[in-house]
């Protein structure tokens, strides 16, 4: 398969408290968290080219198309969509630097499959719904999966999908987008170390 991935790194990632944008921090490796979630796309055959949603531009590659994000994340992802053209698109979030190669492979194989999939970790908590601050249901773990990136879809329908996007619509991840516009998305569960970089913490041993 061929594709294009679009990594998000627009926000400023205030939850950090770096006093920049997060993903300029430098890791122990010398690389800077971005460079590090581009990494795996930038040496695929697969991947025709990566288009980075963000000004925090700091590092060049023959890859590497760079663009400027919207107000929202939506908006962001919409950037990107207009530059692809390979047949499938990987969204993933800058903040993310530690994507693994198996969990990359597993996500290309199922999206062949099914033209929409992400990558997922089963909820290994007891979850709890709640509201104002009461537990109102326990909720059955064993059918809920924590959402990841990257998330793969056939580039046509998640750009039909986005361009019917509703303005008011309240969507955090693309998968959502697909949903909303009536379309099934698989999981592909990943069983490798996968976290998003958000608070301050998350840097101290990076």
């Amino acid at each position: 398969m061929k594709y294009d991935a679009i990594v998000v790194a627009s926000g400023i990632g205030s939850r950090a408290k770096l006093g920049y944008n997060k993903v300029l921090y430098q890791m122990k490796n010398g690389k800077t968290v971005l460079e590090n979630a581009c990494q795996l796309f930038l040496m695929d055959e697969d991947c025709e080219k990566v288009i980075v949603v963000s000004d925090a531009k700091n590092f060049e590659h023959p890859k590497l198309i760079w663009t400027s994000g919207g107000l929202k994340r939506s908006d962001s992802v919409y950037q990107g969509l207009i530059l692809a053209q390979s047949e499938y698109v990987l969204i993933h979030d800058g903040a993310r630097p530690f994507l693994s190669q198996r969990a990359l492979t597993a996500l290309k194989e199922e999206v062949i499959r099914t033209d929409a999939a992400i990558l997922a970790t089963k909820c290994k908590d007891t979850v709890k719904r709640v509201i104002a601050g009461k537990i109102v249901e326990t909720i059955n773990r064993e059918e809920i999966y924590l959402a990841q990136t990257p998330q793969a879809f056939r580039r046509e329908l998640l750009l039909a999908a986005n361009r019917n996007l509703s303005a008011d619509a309240n969507v955090t991840d693309d998968a959502s987008i697909m949903e909303l516009a009536g379309h099934e998305v698989s999981i592909v569960e990943n069983l490798d170390s996968n976290p998003k970089l958000t608070l301050k913490a998350d840097f101290e041993e990076i």
